[in-house]
């Protein structure tokens, strides 16, 4: 029996949450889903994960500048070497642990799924290209310091 996109969102929104109040020291709340139109990204830096196993398929999380940045300075501290070098590291190893504990979510599911390397992409109007032609699901998250986008396609 295939998880509904309710059932499979579960993990992915758990997985956000948990890895940006453990890493990140946000409180992010989740809005509600949607289905998205357009590859258009909703962000300023978002990484891509593509998922391979049971389905194929991808995630994606864009942040806004200001949410990218708060991100950066609480995983860093003062640390800040390059904002720009460190936002991209810093938003591909939060997509990165966010795969992998939704992965563990989506495998108690029976989807067992491994993911590629994250890829980043940097800049205003950017668009993200999902590796499926599936249905994307966006779901929306404010944090106090802005806000940002998780997204998942499965094929």
């Amino acid at each position: 029996m295939k998880p509904t996109d309710a059932e499979v969102a579960k993990p992915f929104v758990d997985a956000t949450k948990h890895v940006l109040t453990m890493m990140a020291q946000l409180d992010p709340k989740a809005g509600k889903p949607y289905v998205k139109k357009v590859d258009a990204a909703t962000g300023d830096v978002s990484a891509v994960v593509g998922l391979t196993g049971d389905r194929n398929g991808s995630i994606s999380i864009s942040f806004s500048k200001k949410c990218a940045i708060a991100v950066v300075k609480n995983m860093l501290g003062d640390d800040i070497a390059d904002i720009i070098q460190d936002a991209k590291d810093a938003v591909g190893e939060i997509t990165n642990m966010i795969s992998g504990q939704a992965r563990a979510g989506l495998s108690q599911l029976g989807l067992n799924l491994s993911s590629s390397t994250p890829t980043v992409i940097f800049g205003d109007n950017h668009t993200i290209s999902h590796i499926t032609s599936g249905t994307v699901v966006a779901i929306p998250f404010t944090t106090e310091h802005g806000d940002f986008t998780l997204e998942f396609c499965f094929e």
